[in-house]
């Protein structure tokens, strides 16, 4: 055991362990807020929550991801990286056509279910992302992560805004305002993190053997 400590492997081992049990709690809570958030934003008719729904979803799969990637080697940890940097680009354009269809088919909200379940998600993210904090410097997958939960907040503070200015204005407006703003969020952070696996590929050395799951 003490040899084990000396060559900083036990402590290598723990921290992929506590990274392993950070990623299945913030799974779990995503995989039911996204059952939650998709229903709510279909009874509200929202754009908004819709968006914010699927943002669920995509963290659902990068959190399964990045279980998978705790104990693997910085090369697949970058392209596990890249793969959700790409989850976060099709959200974004996703959520631009459904920007382009509201337009198309304009629909006027119900604001004060946009208001309670963008509450709910709120929380939910709130608690996924003082999860995170410690984890959020570790290493590109966890940063990625955490990158992912941040915008979180940031979308669920957006859903809670257009909730707001359709119910002071009586227009479907302000919601598609806010899936566009979100849409462009999506689409940037798609951009960083895709920049940072690409450099953490370059970067790392040689395909190593899985160090066990």
């Amino acid at each position: 055991m003490s040899s084990c400590c000396e060559d900083k492997s036990c402590a290598i081992d723990a921290l992929r362990e506590r990274q392993r049990g950070t990623l299945t709690a913030v799974l779990g809570i995503n995989a039911v807020m996204f059952v939650v958030v998709m229903a709510g934003g279909l009874i509200a008719g929202s754009t908004a929550l819709l968006s914010d729904s699927l943002d669920n979803l995509g963290d659902a799969l990068t959190y399964a991801l990045s279980i998978y990637a705790v104990s693997r080697s910085p090369r697949t940890k970058g392209k596990v990286a890249l793969f959700k940097g790409f989850l976060i680009l099709g959200a974004g354009l996703f959520v631009a056509a459904q920007v382009v269809y509201k337009l198309l088919h304009p629909q006027l909200p119900l604001f004060d279910t946009m208001g309670i379940i963008g509450v709910l998600n709120l929380l939910a993210n709130l608690g996924c992302l003082a999860l995170l904090w410690k984890h959020r410097s570790e290493d590109v997958n966890m940063s990625s992560v955490w990158e992912c939960s941040r915008n979180d907040i940031v979308s669920n503070l957006s859903v809670l805004a257009a909730a707001a200015g359709v119910w002071l204005t009586a227009s479907p407006w302000p919601d598609l305002v806010i899936g566009s703003l979100l849409a462009a969020l999506f689409l940037r952070s798609a951009w960083r993190v895709l920049g940072d696996a690409r450099k953490s590929m370059r970067n790392a050395p040689g395909e190593s053997a899985p160090q066990g799951v």
